[in-house]
């Protein structure tokens, strides 16, 4: 059969991946795609620097709308990135009858529903597997592989630069700042990290992974989103102590008849947890579902190839079926359009779970009786509760320093309870005159 005709729109880093291992790897891609796949068409605002990575044998242009208006393109690659003009132009290739293939979780995050209702409607495929997790194939093991199950829960390391970030801090015993300016000279961090650092970028992934787990819309401007810029080394080291590791985790949980909880934030996990030893800039997802059980997924979730290998197997799955009838795909979201249902995200007030607390206290009688008395009268139940001598200098929280000898610090791990639950507690906490720094709270989940 004639190869199938692709035009990419965009050729960073991902989009020169793609095409170098499509085009090492051509042989092999076309015995199972059943007919070559080929890169024809390329379009880059630095068309120079585009023709020095493909060569005389692909059409370069500076207008992406260009790919698109050709009759010969069958599939649109998307890595330009971002909700601007990326939006524009996917929703014009859908239009234009073209099947798109994308790394995009940002724009799924946000515009998703939008973007597969016009793609359902037009009759054409958009592919997202390098969107999340990069080379790890996560988005076809929850709509197919996984599909005979009830999904309970996902938890995920899904942003490699937070994860190389808190393994270092573990390692080397360093704050935040310090591992973040090493991240970024090593160039696992970008110069603005902001989206990694923030969790907006994890919070996009988690989003995605719950509208196919759950079969609900995608609705990132309900996840709750918390970054780990406030980490410390001392709480990282307490965590240790106390057996658990701390990771940027991912989570989307069931809640039956209420909702479904889809959340960003600092984690304590069990050490003994496979999740809890991923180290560096590896990811890892971990999904429970009613009849397999918890299943772990686990590669590199970045980088030019590893991204490539995603994309490439998208399209391979796009040559394959697209000349069947539309009805009979696997549906975007695993869910048939009719299917999806509009369960609500739950405030963070209502999600359940532990907690590990950290106060930093006088070091007087009766301290520990008013704190304990506060969760006690909150019905929040104590788990474990260490009393460390405080290590460092009065007035600062730099987490090193001479041991202050008038100060201590009360590290509190807590049993499930409401969040809203524990803010009220908090607050109570905050305010007693023995407390003498803001309280550091910690989500905590098993992953059992």
């Amino acid at each position: 059969m004639k190869p199938i005709q692709v035009g990419l729109l965009g050729i960073g880093t991902v989009g020169s991946g793609t095409y170098g291992v499509l085009v090492r790897n051509q042989e092999e891609i076309r015995r199972r795609a059943g007919r070559g796949i080929e890169i024809t068409m390329v379009a880059d605002l630095d068309t120079e620097r585009a023709r020095g990575l493909v060569g005389p044998g692909v059409q370069v242009v500076a207008d992406a709308r260009a790919v698109i208006a050709n009759p010969d393109i069958e599939i649109v690659v998307e890595l330009i990135g971002g909700t601007g003009i990326a939006r524009t132009l996917m929703m014009e290739a859908i239009a234009a009858g073209k099947h798109v293939v994308t790394a995009n979780k940002a724009l799924l995050a946000v515009h998703g529903t939008e973007i597969f209702e016009a793609a359902q409607q037009a009759g054409v495929i958009v592919a997202f597997e390098a969107a999340v997790a990069g080379g790890i194939p996560i988005i076809k093991a929850l709509r197919e592989g996984l599909t005979a199950n009830r999904i309970q829960w996902i938890a995920g390391i899904i942003n490699g630069t937070t994860n190389f970030i808190l393994s270092e801090m573990r390692d080397k015993g360093l704050d935040f700042d310090v591992v973040l300016r090493e991240a970024q000279r090593l160039g696992y961090a970008e110069a603005d990290p902001t989206f990694d650092i923030e969790g907006v970028d994890a919070a996009h992934k988690a989003t995605i992974m719950s509208a196919i787990a759950f079969g609900i819309p995608v609705q990132f401007d309900k996840a709750h989103v918390e970054g780990i810029t406030q980490l410390s080394a001392t709480d990282i080291r307490y965590a240790e102590q106390l057996g658990y590791r701390i990771k940027l985790l991912g989570f989307t949980r069931r809640r039956e008849g209420l909702g479904v909880e889809l959340r960003v934030h600092p984690t304590l996990v069990p050490a003994r947890r496979l999740i809890a030893n991923v180290e560096g800039a590896m990811n890892a997802v971990v999904v429970n579902g009613d009849a397999v059980g918890t299943t772990l997924y686990y590669g590199k979730g970045a980088g030019s190839e590893p991204t490539a290998s995603a994309v490439i197997a998208d399209l391979v799955d796009v040559t394959r079926l697209a000349t069947s009838d539309p009805q009979h795909r696997v549906p975007h979201l695993a869910f048939q359009p009719g299917a999806v249902r509009n369960v609500s995200v739950l405030p963070m007030d209502e999600v359940v779970t532990s907690y590990y607390l950290r106060l930093r206290v006088k070091d007087e009688a009766g301290v520990l009786a008013r704190v304990t008395g506060i969760l006690a009268e909150a019905g929040i139940s104590i788990n474990a509760l260490l009393q460390r001598e405080a290590d460092v200098v009065a007035g600062t929280d730099a987490g090193a320093g001479e041991p202050t000898p008038d100060h201590t610090d009360l590290i509190i791990l807590t049993h499930e309870t409401r969040e809203g639950t524990m803010n009220q507690a908090l607050a109570r906490m905050q305010g007693l005159p023995a407390v003498l720094a803001p309280i550091v709270r910690i989500r905590k989940e098993e992953l059992a």
